[in-house]
């Protein structure tokens, strides 16, 4: 908001309210919601001054204070909706992608995994034919989306450099990912930076029983967790009178 506040030169202010229904610490964008949500409104407030990709940039400086770093990972498809790719942060650069109707399961262990502790287990150094392979399910990634290839989306979600460190944070993960695909998922991972677990798949059904798998797993490890199903949202942050 002061980012904002300092680019549009008015000598005008805020008071904000926020009901924050996400979990700090969950791994679904929490940090992202509250800062997108932010410059959102104080741009309708404010006669919508601002484009999409300026509104990204003030709100990174959100995500800085959340994690220590600027990043658009999860602010960019908030307030873009849909999928987005980001070419470049400095200078800004967000691809809008197509992509086919998914469904969307979600498990929250009720843990707490912070981002910029997350980001510390991570290794300094990427091995080339790691790298090397990341950058292949990247590409068959996007080129799945834009072709609505379900079969090269799935082959596509895997991650060789986070995942297999950051999955050590969150108990019962590779059962949950394993047993997913096993019941149709096409894939998934760790949500931003855990624990929470996400799942795509084709088909309501699919997502359905995929939910009904991670209930039984975390109901016999003895975590509380809970559980979403959901799909894209193409709209991103929206407007709503909700006045009582």
């Amino acid at each position: 908001m002061i980012a904002f506040l300092q680019e549009l030169n008015k000598h005008i202010g805020f008071e904000v309210s926020i009901n924050k229904c996400i979990k700090p610490g969950s791994g679904l964008g929490s940090s992202a919601a509250s800062s997108a949500g932010a410059v959102v409104a104080a741009n309708y407030l404010t006669g919508n001054t601002f484009s999409k990709e300026d509104l990204v940039r003030f709100a990174m400086n959100g995500e800085k204070l959340a994690s220590g770093v600027k990043h658009a990972d999860n602010i960019a498809p908030c307030i873009y909706g849909g999928i987005t790719l980001i070419r470049s942060i400095f200078p800004l650069d967000i691809v809008q992608l197509s992509s086919p109707p998914l469904f969307v399961t979600v498990t929250h262990p009720q843990i707490e995994v912070r981002t910029s502790d997350a980001r510390q287990i991570l290794r300094k150094e990427v091995q080339l034919k790691d790298a090397i392979r990341q950058w292949g399910n990247i590409a068959g990634l996007v080129t799945g989306f834009l072709k609505s290839d379900y079969d090269l989306i799935g082959r596509s979600l895997e991650d060789v450099i986070i995942e297999p460190v950051r999955s050590i944070l969150i108990p019962g993960f590779d059962e949950v990912k394993r047993k997913s695909k096993e019941a149709g998922a096409l894939g998934g991972g760790i949500s931003g930076s855990g624990p929470s677990i996400f799942m795509l798949c084709k088909e309501f059904e699919t997502a359905k029983e995929v939910e009904n798998l991670m209930q039984n797993i975390y109901q016999r490890i003895g975590l509380d967790f809970k559980t979403y199903i959901t799909t894209i949202n193409y709209d991103g942050v929206r407007i709503t009178n909700n006045e009582k």
